[in-house]
């Protein structure tokens, strides 16, 4: 740990891998590609955020009701924070007032107000909103007025008003909706379907959410990966073992990466060109030349690793 504390503050921070059936992170060594620390966490860690000051990596753990909070320079646990029912997807709202998390097996989207990493208690529930059924990914606007919200289990989208804690409208779309990103001007929101091969992009300027296009990238399209340049997102396509790039300025497919075994979520580190994802049906981490197109190599994480998170990143979108 030491020796990594080094290297951290040589601008080569942790790699964190959510190992979702094992209830712990993979702390991997970038350079060495190594697995340096298995941190346990509560049952069923699925998603981790970074808190708005920067200064905690914080993992939600669903069927643990906890959220663990970790240095994302030095893997440190700082503090595990009890009572939060059921958080399996998370987001903090760009204006940092706002956390919400989806309960994927309680079927409600929460609300809660943030005070602080450092504060005695960083979380004040506001509200619990139904989302029925089976909410799974979040997504917020530029203006921190909108939530949006992915529910699986019965092919919809909701969208959530934060001033009011109302929901404004519910739309069904395609089959088992997973992740969903929106475009920087908070115009298009892209809806990875899971049960079906396709991206479908929904314009969500209006009043009312309005269909734009059905675009096919791979079979059991799932988690989204801004490309940081504010032009390109990848989509991981996990039954097709696949990762395609999306140019959403005209929403058409302008490359595709190799994603052995079940690609789930992914990160472009901060050179611009390797991208790192979860292999999640062979328990493993997967790092790829996106300029080559092939994978460099692999390390063995936990069972069914889902969540990964560097500090050396590409900007989200």
């Amino acid at each position: 740990m030491v020796a990594f504390g080094a290297q951290a503050q040589q601008g080569r921070p942790p790699v964190f891998v959510l190992n979702s059936l094992d209830a712990d992170i993979s702390v991997v060594d970038p350079a060495s590609f190594k697995v340096i620390r298995r941190i346990p966490t509560g049952k069923e860690p699925h998603h981790l955020y970074l808190s708005p000051d920067e200064k905690s990596l914080i993992v939600a753990n669903a069927l643990g009701d906890s959220l663990t909070f970790l240095n994302p320079r030095t893997a440190e646990v700082q503090r595990v924070v009890r009572g939060i029912s059921d958080p399996y997807h998370l987001r903090f709202s760009p204006d940092m007032k706002w956390f919400v998390t989806a309960s994927n097996r309680l079927d409600y989207v929460s609300l809660y107000r943030w005070q602080g990493s450092e504060a005695k208690e960083p979380l004040q529930l506001v509200k619990q909103i139904p989302a029925p059924r089976t909410p799974s990914h979040l997504n917020i606007d530029s203006r921190s007025t909108v939530v949006y919200a992915s529910l699986q289990d019965s092919s919809e989208l909701l969208a959530i008003d934060l001033a009011t804690q109302t929901v404004r409208w519910k739309q069904p779309v395609g089959q088992l909706p997973a992740d969903i990103f929106l475009t920087p001007d908070d115009k298009f929101l892209l809806v990875a379907l899971t049960g079906d091969r396709f991206v479908e992009v929904w314009d969500v300027s209006g009043k009312a959410p309005r269909l734009v296009k059905r675009l096919p990238t791979g079979d059991g399209t799932h988690s989204f990966r801004g490309w940081g340049d504010k032009r390109h997102v990848l989509v991981s396509n996990r039954a097709g073992n696949t990762i395609s790039k999306i140019d959403y300025d005209n929403f058409t497919v302008v490359d595709q990466f190799p994603g052995p075994a079940g690609p789930d979520d992914m990160e472009v580190l901060g050179d611009g060109k390797t991208l790192l994802v979860t292999s999640r049906w062979a328990g493993k981490l997967t790092e790829i030349d996106t300029t080559t197109r092939r994978v460099v190599r692999q390390v063995k994480v936990g069972k069914s690793p889902h969540g990964i998170w560097t500090l050396d990143h590409q900007p989200r979108q």
